[in-house]
């Protein structure tokens, strides 16, 4: 474990203090100054690689509101997390990715019809400056217009969607709607439904059967293994730039209570995350973690999941930039 503070043998704070992006430090859980896993604040993106950014919009959903929160929850919740190693990867992803944490993307909440360009300016920037993103919501919408900037770097996007809802429902255009903006992006060419694959699904749909693109419902998911689930994804988005879009409710309520709309009979934190262990071989592009609402949680129960998935994404990616950790000694 790395010493990146500045601060000498006067330790905490390296959200502010930090000077080497890379590298952990121990902070105690329960005090400093908050930032995702301790990372270091800034919006610096000189050799960065990942730029963690929260869009803490909540006025496109249809049930529960408190997503607005979910930044600084997950943010608050990731103090437990914040070194390594991380088990079953046994190293630090932090050692090999330069992530900083960018902060939140700020917008005139009175004037919503502008938000949507907001959301995709802010993130069009982070990709100019040569990081990529993973972006904490808010509610499902702001995935669509994340989408969109990248969409514009690498053309029509593989989606790889863990969900309780298809999020496909009929819509004319111009509606700021968290259950029907990937049915837009298909139709805008956002998103290649022919390369894209929905995970977890359990609930019916009005609008167009599917848009093609391959849906694993969660019963389906439950008679699968992790890695079964994790080679059909592979395998549809093989040869693309995928968009990993991760609902949490695609979670069932018992490990996932504090989000908008529920909906029992999801997977387990452990198949979610041993799924996205599978996906070494994914092209990715960024991932966006969404739907966390902090007012309905218990105990950090949704916020701790949340770290924990996005935590398995940043290992995958280090994994994939050659980190390799020691072999668990059993």
């Amino acid at each position: 474990m790395s010493n990146p503070n500045d601060a000498g043998a006067t330790p905490g704070d390296a959200a502010f203090r930090r000077g080497d992006l890379k590298g952990s430090t121990v902070e105690a859980t329960y005090a400093g100054a908050l930032s995702f896993m301790r990372r270091k604040y800034t919006r610096d993106l000189v050799g960065v690689d990942i730029a963690v950014t929260g869009i803490p919009f909540d006025q496109a959903v249809t049930n529960r509101p408190g997503t607005r929160f979910g930044p600084q929850g997950i943010r608050q919740a990731s103090t437990q997390f914040a070194w390594g190693p991380y088990w079953p990867w046994n190293f630090d992803p932090f050692d090999t990715l330069a992530v900083v944490d960018y902060g939140d993307c700020f917008y005139d909440w009175g004037r919503k019809q502008d938000v949507p360009g907001v959301m995709e300016d802010h993130v069009a920037r982070i990709i100019a400056a040569g990081a990529s993103t993973l972006t904490l919501g808010g509610d499902h919408f702001i995935a669509y217009p994340v989408m969109k900037a990248y969409a514009k770097v690498h053309g029509p996007l593989s989606l790889i969607q863990f969900d309780a809802h298809r999020d496909v429902e009929p819509d004319e255009g111009g509606r700021i709607d968290h259950g029907t903006m990937f049915g837009l992006a298909i139709r805008e060419g956002v998103i290649d439904p022919k390369r894209s694959v929905q995970v977890g699904i359990r609930t019916s749909f009005l609008g167009e059967e599917g848009y093609g693109m391959t849906v694993i419902h969660a019963d389906q998911v439950h008679a699968m293994s992790a890695a079964e689930v994790a080679a059909e994804i592979t395998r549809v988005t093989a040869g693309n730039k995928a968009f990993l879009s991760f609902d949490i409710d695609c979670l069932d309520p018992a490990y996932a209570p504090g989000t908008g709309t529920p909906v029992p009979g999801g997977l387990s934190s452990h198949q979610a995350m041993s799924i996205m262990r599978g996906l070494k071989e994914v092209d990715f592009a960024a991932m966006d973690l969404v739907e966390v609402s902090p007012p309905y949680d218990h105990a950090e129960i949704t916020s701790l999941a949340a770290c924990a998935l996005t935590l398995e994404y940043l290992c995958l990616r280090a994994w994939q930039k050659g980190a390799r950790g020691a072999p668990s000694k059993d």
